[in-house]
């Protein structure tokens, strides 16, 4: 089985898929940080060098190889890579895989987001936490119709690691 994490950025999903990877004794795969080791770069230098649409390519290229390849996975996705290609309906196929969507508020995403803008590239040129909140808002209504096709949702605000852990578990069990 996979368990695939889908979310915002900043929502949780690396940190919530590590510890989550641990309990069930899977492996743990970050997708960017594939990304970047497959083609020996950074996602900001792909981002700037190569654009956003050749990122988008090799994200849909290399989920189909881990999806493919891998087994007893817990997979965090980019904030993006349900929204783009057929990213989504290969996850939902997939009778090998359970997509649970982190959902955090917001005001909260901000929150977290604003410190580490500068190591992100979709939001490194926003200069206030009120030009966050707005980013994040429109990026919210147009992604949120794919997140919410996840096979759970988890809202994690103000929940404790534990809680979010327990309450994934709950699902998988």
């Amino acid at each position: 089985m996979i368990v695939v994490l889908i979310g915002y950025m900043g929502s949780g999903k690396s940190t919530i898929g590590k510890e989550l990877a641990i309990l069930l004794s899977y492996n743990f795969l970050d997708l960017d940080d594939y990304i970047s080791e497959r083609e020996e770069t950074t996602i900001t230098d792909i981002f700037k060098e190569k654009g956003e649409i050749y990122f988008r390519k090799k994200e849909t290229e290399y989920l189909n190889e881990i999806i493919n390849s891998l087994d007893n996975v817990v997979l965090a996705l980019g904030g993006g890579t349900p929204c783009y290609g057929n990213n989504l309906s290969v996850i939902k196929k997939s009778e090998n895989i359970i997509s649970v969507y982190l959902k955090l508020s917001i005001p909260l995403l901000a929150k977290r987001l604003f410190p580490e803008r500068g190591n992100r590239p979709l939001i490194s040129h926003l200069k206030s936490e009120e030009e966050l909140i707005e980013f994040i808002g429109k990026h919210l209504f147009e992604r949120s119709p794919f997140y919410a096709k996840a096979d759970y949702i988890i809202n994690t605000d103000y929940k404790s690691k534990k809680d979010i852990l327990e309450a994934i578990l709950m699902q998988l069990i």
